[in-house]
C-alpha cells in the first residue's frame, strides 16, 4: 500500500512537471488545439501516456508491482491508440482511421475465451465507443481530465475486488498522471490532453472495466459499464443525435456537446466541468456499489436513465454558433476548438 501511495505521488508530479516542459515544443511544433481566441498546446497527452507507461513497467520489472496476466498487453494496446491520437494531433486524421485502429488495438485485448465471440464483439464495440466518448469530452477544459481520474479510482475499486492487483495499482497510477496534468488544464487550460491522451485514457479504462467484470452477467455488466461511463455515453449520444436531428454532418466538429450547452445555460466553465465531474463521481459511485452487491443491479439502470433524460433536456438547448470559420476548424472530427 505504501509502494503505491508512493508510485500515485510521484506519477503526478511528474506528469505536471512533464506536461510544463512540453508545452513549449508543442506551440513550435504547432500542435495546439484552437479553443474561442486562444491556443492550447496538447503536451498534456503524452505526458500522461508516458508517466504511466513508466511506473506500470517499472513496477513489472521490477517485480514489486507485476501487472498480472494480459495487463501488459492492455498497456501496449494502449500505447498503439496513443500513438494513433498523437499522429492525430499533429495532423488531420479522418475519423473512421482513427475508429478502425481503435478497434483493432481493443479486438487484441478482449478475452474471448471468458465472453465468447457474441460477448466479446461487444466488449469490442463498448470500448471504441467509451474511447471516442473520452476523445469527445475533450471539449472543455479539464473535463476529460476530470472524469478520467474519477472513473480510474471506480475502475480500480472493481479491480481490486476481484483481486487483480497488478491493474488496480495501474489505473490508481492513471488516475494520479491525470491529476497531475489538471494542474495544468483547469480552467482557463495552460495544456491539453489531445487525441493522445484522452483515447489512452478512454481506452485503458474501458479495457479494464471488460478485464474487471468478466465472469459477471452480461446485463448486470452492461448496467455496471454503462454507469461508469455515463457522462461520456451521453456526450457522444448528444452529438449524434443532435447533428443527424438539424441534418449536418455527424464527423463534422461542432459547439454542440455537453459543456457547450450547460454554457449556454449560463454555467461558467469551472461550473459545467464541476456539475458533470459529479455526474460523473455519482454514476461510478452506483456502478462500484452494484458490483459490490451493496445495492440492487436496477441501481445502474437508473442511472442510464438519468443520463437519457439529461441528453433529451440538452437537446433542447441551442447550442453557440461559432463566430468565424476560423473557430470551427478541427483537424479532427468530434472536437471542438471553442472550449
Amino acid at each position: 500500500m505504501l509502494y503505491q501511495i508512493t508510485v500515485a505521488a510521484t506519477a503526478l508530479l511528474l506528469t505536471a512537471v512533464l506536461t510544463a516542459l512540453l508545452r513549449a515544443p508543442a506551440r513550435w511544433l504547432r500542435v495546439v488545439d484552437r479553443r474561442r481566441q486562444r491556443t492550447v498546446p496538447l503536451c498534456g497527452g503524452p505526458a500522461v501516456v508516458l508517466v504511466t507507461c513508466l511506473a506500470g513497467a517499472a513496477g513489472e520489472w521490477g517485480g514489486v508491482a507485476p501487472l498480472g496476466d494480459g495487463i501488459d498487453g492492455l498497456l501496449v494496446a494502449g500505447v498503439a491508440v496513443a500513438v494513433l491520437g498523437l499522429v492525430a494531433d499533429v495532423r488531420r486524421v479522418k475519423a473512421r482511421f482513427l475508429v478502425g485502429g481503435t478497434a483493432v488495438a481493443a479486438a487484441w485485448v478482449v478475452p474471448y475465451g471468458e465472453l465468447g465471440l457474441g460477448g466479446g464483439l461487444l466488449a469490442l464495440g463498448w470500448i471504441v465507443f467509451v474511447a471516442v466518448g473520452f476523445r469527445a469530452l475533450d471539449h472543455a477544459d479539464a473535463l476529460a481530465g476530470t472524469v478520467g481520474v474519477v472513473t480510474a479510482f471506480g475502475v480500480g475499486i472493481l479491480a481490486a475486488a476481484e483481486v487483480l492487483d497488478g491493474l488496480a495499482a495501474l489505473l490508481s497510477v492513471l488516475a494520479a498522471a491525470l491529476a497531475g496534468f489538471l494542474m495544468h488544464n483547469w480552467p482557463p487550460a495552460r495544456a491539453g490532453l489531445g487525441s493522445c491522451g484522452s483515447l489512452f485514457a478512454g481506452f485503458v479504462l474501458a479495457t479494464a472495466a471488460v478485464t474487471a467484470r468478466t465472469g459477471h452477467g452480461l446485463a448486470s455488466s452492461a448496467g455496471v459499464l454503462s454507469a461508469l461511463t455515463a457522462v461520456a455515453g451521453a456526450d457522444v449520444l448528444l452529438v449524434l443525435l443532435s447533428r443527424r436531428l438539424v441534418g449536418r454532418p455527424v464527423m463534422r466538429g461542432a459547439p454542440d456537446h455537453l459543456a457547450h450547452r450547460l454554457r449556454r445555460l449560463g454555467l461558467t466553465a469551472q461550473g459545467a466541468t464541476v456539475l458533470l465531474g459529479v455526474a460523473a463521481s455519482s454514476g461510478v459511485l452506483v456502478a462500484v456499489l452494484v458490483h459490490l452487491g451493496w445495492i440492487a443491479e436496477s441501481g445502474a439502470m437508473w442511472v442510464v436513465a438519468g443520463a437519457l433524460g439529461l441528453v433529451l433536456v440538452l437537446l433542447r438547448v441551442r447550442p453557440h454558433r461559432p463566430r468565424r470559420p476560423a473557430d470551427t476548424q478541427v483537424r479532427a472530427p468530434l472536437r471542438v476548438r471553442n472550449g
